[in-house]
């Protein structure tokens, strides 16, 4: 049984003054249109966005009846913004905005301060980034869910040399998105006398079989690899491609397990989408984005696949084994 996110601050939210039981008793509208754009497919195997759906319908909200699910598939993220704003067009009242710092840039350009947002930073600080005065009360039009994944990079180190405990070095991906995670994570090798060699890319497409071939020749005895939307939209072929050459992949999210890597150790994010929906019910009923206070995950996965680390020779640590929310056998 996988036991999935609690995220922080949900009885704060939910007994915040301004926003309280006089929003919850307003009914919800006759329509409602939320728009989205992304580089990944609705229907790519991912159940998260399904996730979302299910809980909209939950909440009272029924495609096709009296919700809309305006989901739009850009090539890169500089179409991100085109796409949001297509949805704006086609008179969407609230953007989700999930992942990557250019898919909430995209939607406030298309916003124009005007529409509510919701996100899923995943790969950014909000605050840090100057797009919300605090997270206790973010002010502005936006508001939503932030995992901190340095943080996570950093941990997902410290379980790499637990699996590994005597590898000497690693191999780090890096791109646009996930910068900052590979210094981290960097920084905490260097801590743990575990050599790093990152290795970053730039722009599509992305030639992962040469990626893993120099991690080979360098002697890097494994690749981690960060929260980035290329890297999670591209993840079963990033895994048949390790598992192929026998190299250890140990990922931010469960679902690169799910398609043969190693390990992942991250958010669960069909969890982040459906509590993404609760955010969008009570903007939707009445609910200012100004005055909603943004979440934190506090419970993450540790997911294992132990048939990939029986293909690869390796033996999984016990007590890891024990911590695991999921193991695939």
């Amino acid at each position: 049984m996988r036991r999935r996110d609690l995220l922080a601050g949900t009885v704060a939210v939910a007994s915040t003054a301004s926003t309280s039981w006089s929003v919850f008793a307003q009914s919800i509208p006759a329509m409602l249109r939320v728009g989205q754009a992304s580089m990944q497919a609705l229907n790519d195997g991912n159940p998260a966005r399904l996730a979302f759906i299910a809980r909209m319908g939950q909440l009272g909200y029924v495609e096709g009846r009296n919700f809309v699910y305006d989901f739009v598939t850009v090539a890169n993220p500089d179409a991100l913004s085109g796409g949001y704003a297509s949805t704006v067009r086609r008179g969407a009242d609230i953007l989700l905005a999930a992942g990557s710092e250019a898919a909430l840039q995209g939607a406030r350009q298309a916003a124009g301060g005007r529409l509510p947002i919701v996100f899923f930073a995943m790969d950014f600080d909000p605050l840090r980034g100057g797009y919300v005065a605090s997270l206790a009360r973010p002010g502005g039009n936006m508001t939503g869910i932030f995992a901190r994944q340095v943080e996570l990079a950093e941990k997902r180190i410290q379980i790499a040399r637990e699996v590994l405990p005597k590898a000497a070095k690693v191999a780090l991906w890096s791109d646009y998105a996930s910068r900052e995670q590979a210094d981290s994570a960097a920084a905490v090798a260097k801590a743990l006398n575990l050599e790093t060699l990152v290795i970053e890319f730039d722009g599509n497409p992305r030639d992962y079989d040469a990626a893993l071939r120099r991690s080979e020749s360098s002697s890097a005895e494994a690749v981690i690899v960060p929260a980035s939307p290329v890297f999670f939209r591209e993840r079963s072929e990033i895994a048949r491609r390790a598992l192929l050459r026998g190299v250890p992949l140990i990922a931010a999210f469960g679902e690169f397990v799910g398609a043969g890597a190693l390990l992942s150790y991250g958010v669960d994010l069909t969890a982040a989408y459906r509590h993404a929906a609760t955010y969008i019910d009570r903007i939707a009923r009445g609910a200012r984005p100004a005055d909603l206070p943004i979440e934190q995950p506090t419970k993450f996965d540790l997911v294992v696949n132990l048939t990939t680390a029986k293909a690869l020779g390796l033996t999984m640590p016990v007590p890891l084994l024990a911590r695991a929310d999921e193991v695939i056998e």
